[in-house]
């Protein structure tokens, strides 16, 4: 396009911001909710909780008798309650039944939710069967951060990146690419100003983002 790598830069940051409508309607029906690791997770470790890794919190519709809907991730600063319970009441509609495994940061769900968990030390399917959803979902972000991106990107943006991921996973099925490029373009317009400044240190997508 003829302009520098940090015009680039700022252009595809506003993009990512653009990409968030304020308006999307929450994920409903069933969810499967859990957390990955970006970054990988040593060999002979545990499913990373308490690892020294970045933990991205996965949340997905699940459809039958087969498929998945749409997605939201956030990440976040641990696995307590304080982290994952706020983003299940944010991204999931009152309601609907959330689906996760046997972490206690979860228990809080039963209130406003129908909370369905799934102990992995306890079932015989491994966790990709349990929980095909979320562990599918964040297998395609990992590939794509390491074959889009090449893994360069830091931990102040990594939201950014998950946004846009979503954005695209979301949109999936479209059979027009150019319908997809319109509707960023319609969402920028209607996007307050983002300053170089707001992003240049990482987008504050929510207060929770805005002490890491």
């Amino acid at each position: 396009m003829g302009v520098s790598y940090q015009v680039a830069w700022n252009m595809l940051h506003r993009f990512r911001v653009a990409m968030v409508r304020t308006s999307r309607e929450p994920l409903s029906g069933e969810v499967e909710v859990d957390e990955t690791m970006i970054g990988g997770v040593e060999k002979g470790g545990k499913r990373g909780r308490g690892a020294k890794k970045e933990i991205v919190v996965i949340a997905v519709e699940i459809r039958h008798p087969k498929g998945f809907g749409r997605i939201r991730m956030r990440h976040v600063p641990d696995a307590s309650a304080d982290s994952l319970e706020p983003f299940v009441r944010e991204m999931v509609a009152q309601g609907s039944i959330v689906c996760t495994d046997g972490w206690g940061s979860y228990n809080g769900l039963s209130n406003g939710y129908e909370h369905r968990q799934t102990i992995l030390s306890s079932s015989s399917d491994p966790a990709h069967v349990v929980m095909p959803g979320v562990h599918q979902v964040a297998s395609l972000l990992k590939r794509w951060l390491l074959g889009t991106h090449q893994g360069a990107y830091t931990i102040e943006h990594l939201q950014s990146y998950l946004e846009e991921f979503t954005f695209r996973f979301n949109r999936r099925t479209s059979r027009s690419r150019g319908h997809l490029f319109r509707r960023l373009l319609e969402q920028a317009v209607a996007t307050q100003p983002v300053t170089e400044a707001d992003i240049l240190h990482g987008y504050h997508w929510n207060p929770d983002l805005l002490e890491q």
